[in-house]
């Protein structure tokens, strides 16, 4: 019975991966913080211990990917001290050497599938994808020990291959000394509340934290406990309860629910991946700080952005900066444009060719891409500006990418690229251009509507509609001369069109996930059809009173986690404090009963988060 016991703990299920929302997780943390707290200030053993902790823990997540982990760790402990023992070219080469390596293991489990189908789309030849590491270790073996039959993306490899090329940059540009003790860099590379979802952790900001003494205040553990309990809340109350009891259903089958149950499917899967990912990431904080370690925030209130670009400043924010620093900057930034931005325009207007199949595309791609490179080439005056939209739309795109190769998410990227750009021409504009283009274009969509009736056509009618009257009252209100600023209508104004434009946009995203690269783009485009056509046909508003109230629980809860996700941030920040500054047994009396009330919407399996998938 006892060894039955030890085999269930010290061994992997993939059903059953350890998750910060499970009792076993916190059984987990209560011993290894007992443990940590033995080693006082002695830093060495203390990140020894963390280190191989959070490769358990991460061997319980993802089973024997844990040996690519290892790889990942020793290669770059490896090129960072290679890194700061050579001058000149030395580094420079060094640094590539570590950039190839790194983001090539990283291409090869993401897109391996990718890569195999293209070089058959072009040349006809049938490339067999085998798992290479799969093979090395069963010739380290012995014996087949591993089945090399189908790669399987690491949970979190992309979050700890960040962090790793993080750490080879900083110590190349010297912001950040190399650490000299792999055990240490182990924990930096390892820690486990952020391995396998982030946020992603700088090496400038995180590294010098490994070598401090431990240190927590009163108010500070009470601010982790709290941070514990939003993120449970946020997790298990309104993301899993929205996916399991509604949106999940809907994406599966979007031609058996009617067009207001999948706008309002749509719409909560917006707050529900919101809710999965900035819920992992307050635990991953709390825990962390518990042990006395400060991780980045990675969520503000994204929904409270005025535009697109605020979206992304607010947005998993660690990723958003990581792209800003080691890809928008590189690429030439607001500056100029570099070769790496002309080389990013020709691939991915390959990329988008061959995930479509159709030569109408390509050529439309292409001609697109030489079309804004010539543009760029030989109109100075406008030079700055188009670069600076380039390299963004560029970053959105490789953004998109990042998440799968598919069609899907190279539209969701695109799409979000899209309306940066367009926020920025239309905030340069005066009220009556801004009137004239959008009315436009809704009288644009009307007359095609009109000729063409379609669902889709139907829909941007009935937003550009909305934008047009706002647009207009706008005008109206400056034309008549009235001295007082509406600021809180015209922001509340802007929150909104920025919420449904990025709702709109997560309907490729989530589309898409959870599939087989393989069949990622036609099930996707089907999906995203289907609610498009259902959603933009017209609706029997007899029926709509009827249906809100057989899914009435959805849509009260997601209105309750708008309201609490638009509250002011100086009200969330004195209710923070003020669970902090709470004497100890009433903020234990308060945990017991947050976690009783939490529990109660447990579904009957949990659900992994949204994010371990990338």
């Amino acid at each position: 019975m006892i060894i039955e016991f030890l085999k269930n703990i010290f061994s992997f299920n993939a059903n059953s991966p350890l998750l910060f929302t499970q009792f076993y997780f916190w059984a987990f943390f209560a011993i290894v913080f007992a443990v940590f707290s033995l080693f006082g200030n002695k830093t060495l053993l203390r990140n020894s211990f963390i280190f191989f902790v959070s490769i358990f823990f991460y061997y319980k997540t993802s089973g024997l990917a844990v040996l690519i982990l290892f790889f990942a760790t020793f290669l770059n402990f490896i090129i960072g001290l290679s890194i700061s023992k050579k001058d000149g070219k030395q580094r420079a080469l060094l640094l590539l050497v570590g950039l190839i390596l790194n983001l090539g293991i990283l291409c090869y489990f993401k897109y391996a599938y990718f890569f195999a189908d293209m070089i058959f789309n072009l040349v006809g030849l049938q490339i067999p994808v085998v798992n290479v590491f799969a093979e090395i270790g069963n010739v380290v073996a012995g014996k087949d020990c591993f089945s090399v039959d189908k790669i399987i993306l690491p949970v979190g490899i992309s979050f700890y291959t960040f962090q790793c090329i993080s750490y080879i940059m900083d110590v190349y540009r010297n912001k950040v000394a190399p650490v000299s003790n792999v055990l240490n860099f182990g924990f930096y590379v390892t820690f486990f509340p952020q391995l396998v979802a982030g946020p992603i952790v700088r090496a400038a900001d995180f590294i010098p934290q490994i070598y401090k003494k431990y240190f927590l205040s009163r108010r500070q553990f009470g601010i982790a406990v709290f941070w514990i309990l939003n993120g449970l809340a946020k997790k298990i109350i309104l993301s899993d309860y929205l996916a399991v009891n509604f949106v999940d259903r809907v994406f599966e089958n979007p031609l058996l629910y009617t067009g207001f149950e999948n706008l309002v499917a749509l719409f909560a899967y917006s707050l529900q991946v919101y809710a999965d990912f900035s819920g992992y990431t307050d635990i991953a904080i709390g825990v962390a700080m518990i042990m006395g370690f400060y991780l980045p925030k990675n969520f503000n209130s994204p929904y409270k952005a005025t535009n697109p670009g605020e979206f992304w400043k607010r947005w998993h924010i660690s990723l958003s900066k990581w792209l800003q620093d080691y890809l928008y900057i590189p690429l030439g930034g607001n500056r100029n444009a570099s070769f790496g931005t002309y080389a990013c325009i020709i691939t991915i207007a390959l990329i988008g060719t061959i995930l479509s199949g159709s030569i109408w595309v390509a050529v439309a791609l292409l001609s697109i891409a030489l079309i804004v490179t010539i543009y760029c080439r030989k109109s100075l005056d406008k030079k700055k500006s188009l670069v600076s939209n380039m390299n963004r739309m560029n970053t959105m795109l490789l953004g998109g990418l990042w998440h799968g190769a598919s069609w899907n998410f190279m539209i969701w990227g695109g799409l979000n690229g899209i309306g940066m750009i367009i926020f920025r021409f239309w905030k340069e504009w005066d009220h009556p251009l801004r009137l004239l283009t959008i009315g436009i274009i809704t009288f644009g969509f009307y007359k095609l509507a009109e000729f063409f009736p379609m669902p889709v056509l139907n829909i941007a009618l009935v937003w550009s509609g909305a934008i047009c009257l706002g647009t207009f009252l706008r005008f109206m209100y400056n034309f008549i001369g009235w001295k007082n600023p509406l600021l809180w209508l015209e922001r509340s104004w802007a929150v909104l069109q920025t919420f449904v434009f990025i709702t709109w946009t997560r309907l490729f995203f989530r589309a898409g996930s959870n599939l087989d690269p393989a069949e990622a783009n036609e099930v996707a485009w089907n999906t995203a059809k289907n609610m498009v056509n259902q959603i933009g046909t017209p609706w029997n508003l007899e029926q709509v009173p009827e249906i809100a109230r057989s899914c009435e629980n959805i849509l009260i809860l997601f209105v309750l986690g708008m309201i609490v996700h638009w509250l002011p941030e100086n009200l969330k920040r004195r209710y923070r404090i003020s669970f902090a500054k709470l004497p100890l047994p009433l903020m234990a009396i308060a945990t017991v009963f947050v976690v009783f009330v939490v529990y109660q919407f447990v579904t009957a399996d949990l659900q992994k988060f949204i994010y371990f998938q990338f």
